[in-house]
């Protein structure tokens, strides 16, 4: 997506914009990460305060797919850290978006891959493997679904139910 700006895509698909079918997540998000801009598929995953299931989805290829997980918006332990990250930019995974918290911030922002999270902590996670995969979350005032399309940027996060071109 190096040539395309979210403000750019909602600027172009107005229409998309007005059905609802392109949304723009609210600014909550940190950046962390070496890569700023970043875009793919998205893959839904929900968990509290575990992260058992967050490392198993980054073992996996990642063949260019966002990994949106939803923590529940806590912020009394980090739910990803940097050996998942690393796992993750290993894997080809473009990026990962977190309604929660990340610890390693070093470590992370060392990584070639697009992070955003709501804040860094420094306590660990549970190790229970609670959680549901492709499932549809809300976060940040939207609903994000398996195979809907994010794009991420220094302005923000949309999410798309179709792949964006301008």
């Amino acid at each position: 997506m190096a040539a395309l700006t979210t403000a750019e895509l909602c600027d172009t698909n107005l229409q998309l914009i007005a059905t609802g079918e392109l949304r723009a997540l609210q600014p909550v998000f940190q950046i962390y990460g070496r890569r700023q801009v970043f875009s793919g598929p998205v893959v839904t995953l929900k968990v509290f305060e575990d992260n058992v299931l967050v490392r198993d989805f980054l073992e996996e290829k990642g063949n260019g797919r966002v990994l949106v997980v939803d923590g529940g918006g806590s912020m009394r332990c980090a739910i990803l850290g940097g050996n998942p990250v690393v796992q993750a930019q290993n894997n080809g995974w473009a990026g990962i978006v977190v309604n929660g918290c990340i610890r390693d911030v070093d470590e992370i922002n060392g990584c070639d891959i697009g992070v955003r999270a709501l804040a860094s902590h420094p306590m660990k996670a549970n190790k229970k493997g609670n959680g549901e995969k492709h499932v549809p979350v809300n976060m940040a005032g939207t609903r994000i679904t398996d195979g809907e399309w994010l794009y991420a940027d220094t302005d923000g996060i949309l999410i798309s139910r179709i792949e964006l071109s301008i």
